[in-house]
């Protein structure tokens, strides 16, 4: 959700909703890593019932990362998408439900922010590549040296759309990766699987509510489930939040800020490409290969326990003496509408309220004055009473004119503080640091000093250095003429990186000064203040976004067409008579087709994913929508310091005027791209243990039609209606991989089917309330929890585990000799090690090369358990090929270890480090005389 900051303001108000988990790590014999038995007990000391994976969450990191080297292909970002879920599986491990959600087809109130975010990634990279050439041709002009350029295609992201080849592609992969899961992989026995690939409309985290809304709405829905929701969006908090389940967590990546990046020019720390020199590195030290090598950090995970987060909401949002019955839950669903105000993915927030200015709890403060003369909640499953609402906005609108003073104090004020330190750090300066062999080393460096090689040339080069420093810094504001000689021209001026001052964008604004309502509408409206009739338009057009906002959240999509049509937001004083605003939607709407969401939601640089005569609507100058795709846009920072918070100015795309050119281009389309441009649904799978398997293979047995129900008996009270699938994996038959590197699945006991949720009547609302028999958590918060916060002194830390007793593990003394005795002594003090990374840790977090004279540690692995006689193979993107046709049929664990003298398999940089992966055997004729 486009809620900036919301997290880190969540996590620091409300600190012990974060538990870090507890990973089970892969045990290593002989190099061979041992598959990890997700079947036993959940090291983090609590059971899930249920995980859903919001896809598009992994796909992104997983295609192009931010911290450490992209994938070489789409093979191996495939591969990198299976590792991470095998990673989340392990940590969360799941007992009955696992649901992969793909961003589908999405509401258009979204495809604007799509649309923007779009066109603003493809503008940023054409000026990033132009800024990058410019510079390097300065550098190499001045005599720098860079090195040679990399010819690389750039991944561009945008392919993460439905309708595209890759997510078509995507979705066979998956379906793969599933079928080799439920035949080797003992944690998911009992497992069902539902994938809703990229051609179900929908984003992802809203299908994963939707079908947890319409499973508790059914009779043998079990009220005490478990969940785990995977993703990082803040939004999810709030989704968990509404349906209401007393036992909802949600796994995200542990966010850590400011990761150092290398400069893109010289590939050097410590500068970026607009301050690269084109220097070449210095030699410093034995092993300076390394200097601007990171160590490749695997990411954590943490928790986020929504129980304790209700905890905390029930202490904060409890109210006395109230003119009518006190309901937690109720208030809870004001809290999640209340949030929207500060920013959402389908509507503006309003200017007066900033999450970091303490906007949510200005406006709880402020609801529970006022909820005594409302006489009633703001909200009620989903649908919102408007005259209270304005009752809260009419209060906001009261106390605006102070937030927006009280803001430009806080600016100036943060101005000033910063003016002084960079005086203070510019004052405290040495004029000069000696650099190269004499360079100051930092205190705790207890390696050896290096030797000073050739001491006379140093020193003249340090000399030579500080003179051009001293003649370049004497007269900053005199140019001079290529002899050195100063020139008659006159004064350069200064840039402003070296001013006291920052530039600053231009406010025409002025929110704190009087006359701020009328400024405001005029350059962003582009109307006067007093035209009544075209502000009563905005605060209509807002108030119908909060009440569709809030109906997507509880009740699902109430408009597929409807979206907000400014860029813009009104004030909280503007709220005014808004209690006879209607707030129904069309009814029987449906999605956009994934090609015409493309076209949507591209640039023209984009472009190259869609048909060639759909693609020159976007480039024709005589193409009738040619409006929609401008090459360049002003981008409006709109009070904010940088670009990528300002707002893309682009044209709204008129629905009717896109369907019109598009009439003309459909027969051009291919057999193929129909079928990527058509709408699917869920897919369905369990393995040959699970109940429900021989009543899915009964089906195809008989070829009916015609939708059956689920027996909720046989699947863990799942219900729903399956239909038979064309592109079905079914027992018996071989699954063939997407993947070149992995093989096909020649023994596949696995099934799948298509699924639909149950259905309702298009009226039917679905009651935001905890069901009968759901059992309440235990209070996990004590007394001393209420105040704990992050400024009692000391940094607070996350819990370990949902265990808060558990006792932490520690090393006895006779440990810490050991480590002592056999760490090399060269990086540290006899009978001490250093904190410092190993140098072999380059690479790989996991190994360290020896040195000489230096004894291996005994690695402490416990033995490795047998498999059970159900489990079956090991995963085939973890096997070994064998090329051994008519030898003596192999265990699956013997064949591993065998088959490490035989073939050297190729290296993959995982998240957790190397991972072999198997290679197709280049002979598909020898499949079937392959021992497996």
């Amino acid at each position: 959700m486009g809620v900036p900051a919301f997290f880190r303001w969540l996590s620091r108000k409300y600190p012990s909703i974060i538990v870090n988990c507890v990973e089970e790590k892969a045990k290593e014999c002989n190099g061979v890593k041992a598959p990890i038995d997700t079947s036993k007990p959940n090291p983090n000391e609590v059971e899930f019932d249920n995980l859903y994976l919001d896809m598009n969450g992994i796909i992104h990191p997983c295609t192009h990362p931010e911290d450490k080297p992209a994938p070489k292909n789409e093979d191996e970002m495939m591969v990198a998408i299976f590792e991470y879920i095998d990673r989340i599986f392990n940590i969360v491990r799941p007992r009955r439900l696992l649901y992969m959600a793909i961003d589908g087809v999405a509401p258009r109130a979204k495809m604007n922010q799509q649309r923007s975010r779009r066109f603003r990634a493809s503008k940023e990279g054409m000026e990033a590549a132009e800024e990058k050439q410019k510079i390097r041709q300065e550098i190499l002009a001045k005599g720098g040296i860079l090195p040679p350029e990399e010819v690389k295609e750039r991944f561009d992201s945008n392919c993460i759309t439905p309708g595209t080849e890759f997510m078509d592609n995507l979705a066979k992969c998956l379906r793969y990766y599933i079928a080799d899961r439920l035949n080797s992989d003992p944690g998911w026995k009992n497992l069902t699987v539902i994938l809703s690939d990229a051609s179900a409309p929908g984003e992802g985290e809203h299908k994963i509510m939707d079908y947890i809304r319409r499973q508790r709405a059914q009779p043998n829905h079990d009220p005490n489930t478990h969940h785990c929701l995977c993703g990082a969006d803040a939004d999810l908090i709030m989704l968990g939040l509404a349906t209401h389940e007393p036992n909802f967590t949600i796994i995200r990546e542990e966010f850590k800020p400011n990761k150092p990046k290398p400069c893109a020019l010289c590939n050097q720390m410590g500068h970026e490409v607009k301050d690269c020199q084109g220097l070449p590195r210095e030699k410093q030290g034995k092993h300076d290969q390394f200097a601007d090598s990171l160590p490749i950090a695997e990411q954590e995970f943490i928790f986020i326990r929504l129980c304790v987060l209700r905890e905390y909401l029930e202490r904060e949002l409890t109210m006395a003496s109230l003119p009518f019955t006190f309901d937690f839950e109720r208030s809870v669903d004001d809290w999640v509408f209340m949030c929207f105000f500060v920013g959402n993915d389908f509507l503006p927030h309003l200017p007066s309220l900033e999450i970091r200015e303490g906007a949510i709890d200005r406006l709880v403060n402020i609801y529970k004055n006022v909820v005594h003369k409302t006489g009633g909640y703001l909200t009620e499953s989903g649908f919102v009473n408007l005259q209270r609402v304005q009752m809260i906005m009419l209060a906001v609108g009261e106390v605006e004119d102070s937030i927006f003073k009280k803001r430009k104090d806080d600016d100036d004020n943060f101005k000033r503080r910063q003016k002084e330190k960079r005086k203070r750090m510019k004052r405290d300066q040495p004029s000069f640091i000696p650099g190269g062999q004499f360079s100051p080393q930092a205190l705790g460096n207890r390696s050896s000093p290096q030797a000073i090689s050739n001491p006379r040339q140093a020193a003249f080069e340090m000399r030579m250095h500080d003179r051009q420093n001293s003649t370049t810094s004497s007269s900053p504001n005199t140019s001079l003429n290529s002899d050195g000689s100063p020139s008659l021209a006159g004064g350069i001026k200064r840039k402003a990186e070296d001013s006291d001052s920052e530039p600053e964008p231009e406010d025409n604004i002025r929110l704190w000064e009087t006359g701020w309502k009328q400024r405001y509408y005029k350059n962003k409206f582009d109307v006067d203040a007093s035209d009544e009739k075209f502000r009563r338009k905005v605060v209509q057009s807002y108030v119908e976004g909060l009440c569709w906002v809030l109906r997507y959240y509880y009740q699902g999509c109430a408009s597929w067409n409807w979206y907000y049509p400014f860029h813009y937001a009104p004030f909280a004083s503007d709220f005014e008579g808004i209690a006879d605003m209607p707030s129904d939607f069309e009814k029987g709407s449906k999605p956009f087709k994934p090609l015409e969401q493309l076209m949507g939601v591209f640039p023209a640089a984009s472009g190259n994913f869609l048909p060639p005569t759909w693609r020159k609507l976007m480039t024709d100058p005589e193409s009738s929508i040619i409006d929609f795709y401008p090459e360049d846009f002003a981008i409006d920072l709109n009070g904010k310091k940088y670009a990528w918070q300002g707002v893309a100015l682009l044209p709204f795309v008129d629905e009717r005027r896109l369907r019109a050119a598009l009439e003309e281009v459909y027969p051009d389309l291919t057999p193929e791209e129909s079928r990527r441009n058509s709408l699917g649904g869920d897919v369905l799978f369990v393995g040959k243990h699970h109940p429900l398997c021989d009543f899915i293979v009964e089906q195809y047995k008989t070829k009916s039609t015609e939708p059956v129900e689920i027996p909720p008996e046989l699947c863990h009270g799942i219900q729903g209606k399956l239909t038979l699938n064309e592109n079905a994996v079914l027992p018996d038959q071989i699954v063939e991989s997407p993947v070149p590197m992995l093989r096909d699945l020649a023994q596949n006991s696995a099934v799948s089917i298509s699924f639909k949720d149950p259905q309702f009547d298009e009226d039917f609302v679905f009651k935001a309330v905890v069901l009968p028999g759901a059992k309440k958590p235990a209070p996990v918060l004590k007394p001393g929890d209420w105040e704990k916060t992050n400024n009692d002194g000391r940094p607070w830390r996350p819990q370990l585990g949902f265990n808060r007793d558990r006792k932490p593990v520690h090393l006895d003394q006779s440990a810490f000799r050991t480590l002592g005795h056999t760490m090399p002594r060269e990086r540290g003090m006899p009978g001490m090690y250093a904190n410092a990374v190993p140098l072999g840790t380059y690479g790989s977090p996991y190994t360290r090369p020896l040195l000489s004279g230096q004894q291996q540690i005994p690695k402490l692995l416990s033995n490795l358990r047998p498999q059970e006689s159900w489990r079956g193979p090991t995963p085939l993107f973890q096997q070994t090929p064998q090329r051994t046709a008519g030898a003596a049929p192999l265990l699956a664990w013997n064949r591993m270890l065998q088959s490490q003298n035989q073939y050297q398999p190729s290296q993959y940089q995982g998240l957790g480090g190397p991972v072999s992966y198997p290679q197709r055997p280049e002979d598909r004729m020898d499949r079937g005389r392959q021992v497996w």
